[in-house]
């Protein structure tokens, strides 16, 4: 059945009214959604996407910015656009360690122990800790991987007595191993601040070298206020995101300005 006439002079007025980068936006990101551009496959050359869309460079460009402000692209500097990685969120209102965190989420999260050691820590880390002159503590240094891919690595220092009775038990989560052994975490002072990655660490997290992350560093306390647990760890920005839920009671948050 024909379109009436004034409904089909409504249409072209809407399709009018709709710029051409929103349509180009809604158009990939269906494609997006849908899996028919899967996260890390490259969308063709900007020249040829504007041409087969018949649009300029710079209509393509501003749907392209829009995409990438959505998190759908992200767009790389001498190397093209990308269909962006799904990021885990990582969450400030919640104590428990970032592995269980992220499963709750339905994250695939596996994690590599790549070392522990019983050290004396530089002074920094033991005036964090409240150790002495001469006290050890366990060095656990750990590589969370999400879906298979390395996205945060990670350095916890414990104190001992704790620590030397954590030295055989299973790290891959710490906060489940200081459990296990009768100790309550009762609360956790957590900084996060940008950060660029470090060459040893890029080659652990197969990134290039320098390029922005978030550095977190937590130190977590028992019922007595005493330090449990000292974290310091690099998380890929490209992968996760931090967020936040407040209300009346719930979360309070600082900003502290960076200098």
């Amino acid at each position: 059945m024909p379109i009436p006439h004034d409904k089909r002079a409504e249409g072209a007025a809407t399709e009018r009214r709709t710029p051409k980068y929103q349509a180009i936006a809604a158009d990939l990101a269906a494609r997006i959604r849908s899996g028919a551009l899967p996260p890390g496959s490259a969308l063709p050359p900007q020249k040829e996407l504007s041409t087969s869309y018949g649009v300029t460079l710079a209509t393509l460009r501003e749907a392209l910015r829009r995409l990438e402000d959505d998190g759908l692209l992200t767009q790389q500097a001498g190397r093209g656009t990308y269909v962006a990685e799904p990021r885990a969120a990582y969450r400030l209102d919640s104590l428990r360690g970032l592995a269980e965190d992220l499963r709750a989420q339905g994250q695939d999260v596996t994690t590599t122990v790549l070392s522990r050691a019983s050290r004396r820590p530089d002074p920094a880390v033991a005036q964090r800790l409240a150790l002495g002159p001469g006290r050890r503590a366990l060095r656990l240094e750990r590589l969370r991987l999400l879906g298979g891919r390395p996205a945060v690595h990670q350095v916890s220092w414990v104190p001992d007595p704790l620590g030397a009775a954590l030295r055989g038990a299973d790290l891959t989560s710490l906060y489940a191993a200081v459990a296990a052994h009768g100790v309550v975490v009762h609360r956790a002072a957590e900084s996060i601040r940008p950060g660029l990655l470090d060459e040893p660490t890029a080659a652990l997290l197969d990134r290039p070298a320098g390029i922005p992350v978030f550095v977190s560093e937590r130190l977590t306390s028992g019922l007595d206020g005493g330090p449990l647990v000292l974290d310091r760890a690099t998380i890929l920005g490209t992968v996760m995101e931090i967020r936040t839920e407040r209300a009346a009671t719930g979360l309070s948050m600082q900003w502290t300005r960076q200098e």
